[in-house]
């Protein structure tokens, strides 16, 4: 029993912390730097904090 009542309150942490990760957002700028700058304008606004992690995407135009 006491087995069981630990397997349910690790399972009842492990998914209140999935809760807490990591919110995507986008931001468009014609730099970098710029584009950074909206990312933690964002983030400060929703009251978290920037990871220093990027990922570009970007449309190629012929």
């Amino acid at each position: 029993m006491k087995t069981i009542k630990n397997f349910v309150a690790v399972t009842a942490l492990t998914l209140i912390s999935f809760g807490s990760f990591a919110q995507s957002i986008t931001a468009t700028a014609s730099t970098l730097d710029a584009a950074e700058a909206k990312v933690a304008a964002q983030a400060k606004d929703a009251g978290a904090r920037v990871d220093n992690r990027a990922y570009v995407l970007a449309e190629l135009i012929k």
